[in-house]
């Protein structure tokens, strides 16, 4: 999702091996178990991945378009995601678990087409900062869905975003909310109706571009992303994934939106939070989130 992680992350290289088995049937796997790439511990991977449930009368060994063509892009491309196999597998395990379901990804890159196929018939949807950078995208991958977006923060703000939240009582948990909210400069607002719109099951925070200070920073997607966890109608958790996690803004957004209590699994660079509705919280009033 960041371009400047390409060059960073390039030890991930070595894990190219996992994005031959990305999609979820047999027909797949037997295509690629000639591969050298493919050590004998990563078969158990493979054999979850063809043994993925098949949503909506698919069959097992029936591969969708998104996914032939993914195999293809990332077996013929010499650039790969930036999050490493270890990080990667963390949200793959509750996709197999979860899929097909709403997918929100903040940030359109290298990966995207991985996640996309990742969720076979269910609805993933990439905001991206950089409109230039989603025609540029969507110009070799038009299946891809990606939004561009606006955002109104910038890195160097966050500690006073930080201390507005705590005297703004539209922030406060139990009455935050996103659309049209004007007061609250945490809350993301102008996005497309699609965001506001659809209930997310996970949600994966890799943009926007966070590392100067002029950048928008993650601040308000990580607050948005535990408003709407906690406003979640339906059924189960709101899993969240938050990536670049050493970095002081991330994580100190983390612990103060998403909460310590409710991060399930810790994985590089990773963060992976399983939030519950307010209304399944013990005590979900006052004026903070954690």
């Amino acid at each position: 999702m960041k371009r400047e992680d390409t060059v960073r992350n390039g030890h991930f290289l070595a894990d190219r091996r996992w994005f031959f088995p990305i999609v979820i049937t047999g027909l797949i796997a037997g295509a690629i178990v000639t591969s050298s790439f493919i050590k004998a511990a990563d078969y158990s991977l493979l054999c979850s991945v063809a043994n993925t449930r098949s949503p909506q009368g698919v069959g097992k060994g029936s591969a969708t378009p998104i996914q032939l063509q993914a195999i293809i892009h990332y077996a013929t491309s010499r650039i790969t995601p930036q999050q490493n196999f270890r990080e990667i597998s963390v949200t793959f395990d509750v996709l197999k678990k979860r899929s097909p379901c709403n997918f929100l990804v903040f940030g359109l890159g290298y990966d995207s087409m991985m996640w996309t196929s990742l969720n076979p018939n269910g609805n993933t949807i990439f905001l991206e900062e950089d409109p230039k950078w989603v025609q540029t995208v969507l110009k070799d991958a038009p299946v891809l869905h990606a939004h561009p977006v606006k955002y109104r923060t910038q890195l160097k703000e966050a500690d006073a975003l930080l201390s507005h939240y705590r005297s703004e009582p539209s922030c406060f948990p139990s009455k935050a909310y996103l659309r049209g909210n004007d007061k609250c400069k945490l809350a993301l607002r102008g996005f497309p109706d699609e965001f506001y719109d659809t209930e997310w099951d996970l949600m994966m925070i890799d943009a926007p571009r966070g590392y100067f200070p002029e950048a928008p920073g993650r601040m308000a997607a990580i607050f948005s992303a535990a408003v709407m966890a906690r406003n979640r109608k339906g059924s189960g958790v709101t899993h969240v994934f938050l990536h670049d996690v050493d970095r002081r803004v991330e994580k100190v957004f983390a612990e103060e939106f998403l909460c310590r209590k409710y991060l399930v699994k810790s994985v590089g660079r990773l963060w992976h939070f399983e939030i519950p509705s307010a209304a399944n919280m013990s005590s979900h009033g006052g004026a903070q989130f954690c």
